[in-house]
């Protein structure tokens, strides 16, 4: 079975939006989950998580697609030794906003035109009201448009055009697959041209603090990284409470969370 099998993560979040197919989930907390189209997990490292993420072949017969984003969201340095903390997002609980005719928008975090998004872990920086935080994907038909209210002054506004041949953004065309930073204090108009496309935005206010990554490891320098390979290795963030290193669950149980 495909997929990654147990490994730590700590000092940050994913958020891990699954758009076609199916996750099982399992961690050192002893939580496991079976998730997929349009659920959302949120995970919570904090202090230290070992966890597994594999992708069941429940379909014997035909291909077993697999679509996701899976989100690394920084911690403030208050929060980084955070007890871990597991959340399911359930595709049902997922505001979806028509923003016009072929227009709608999916809102994982944030709000949008009086919609709100399931409430974030409570240790994370999108718990924040000054974070400003958004998780949006925004569906738009051939043709249609779409304006995108303003932000507050001082937040980052990334949109990632990840399907679809172009689109134009506050008048500026946009061919895809890319990436555009766009101002945040101002309204943004959206306009697909001949082909439908997807946008994936992400926006907040910088933490503000030093970022130090290596590997599964998101701290503020590197003496704490170091720290977190020599706590990993002396206490396996709790250790592994699974028979197997990627476990998968039976092939005729439903979506859940434990």
């Amino acid at each position: 079975v495909p997929g990654f099998p147990q490994h730590p993560h700590r000092g940050f979040e994913t958020v891990t939006i699954v758009r076609r197919g199916i996750i099982d989930h399992s961690d050192s907390l002893g939580a496991a989950a079976r998730f997929g189209g349009g659920d959302v997990q949120w995970l919570t490292a904090g202090s230290g998580i070992v966890h597994s993420e594999m992708f069941p072949l429940l379909s014997q017969d035909k291909p077993n697609p697999l679509e996701l984003f899976q989100i690394w969201l920084n911690l403030p340095a208050a929060d980084k030794m955070a007890p871990p903390h597991f959340s399911m997002l359930w595709g049902r609980d997922i505001p979806r906003v028509t923003l016009g005719p072929g227009a709608a928008v999916t809102v994982v975090a944030g709000a949008l035109a009086g919609a709100r998004a399931p409430a974030p872990p409570p240790r994370s920086w999108a718990s924040r009201p000054e974070a400003d935080l958004a998780i949006w994907t925004v569906e738009l038909a051939a043709g249609a448009s779409c304006t995108l209210p303003p932000a507050r002054e001082g937040t980052v506004r990334t949109l990632y055009l990840f399907r679809g041949p172009g689109v134009t953004l506050g008048g500026r065309a946009l061919a895809g697959p890319k990436a555009a930073v766009v101002r945040s204090d101002v309204e943004l108009s959206l306009r697909a041209g001949d082909a439908a496309c997807e946008l994936l935005l992400l926006q907040g206010r910088p933490i503000g603090e030093p970022v130090a990554q290596q590997g599964p490891f998101v701290m503020n320098t590197r003496e704490e990284i170091v720290r977190a390979y020599e706590d990993y290795r002396r206490t396996r963030f709790g250790g592994w409470p699974w028979p197997s290193d990627g476990p998968v669950h039976g092939r005729d149980q439903g979506r859940f969370a434990r």
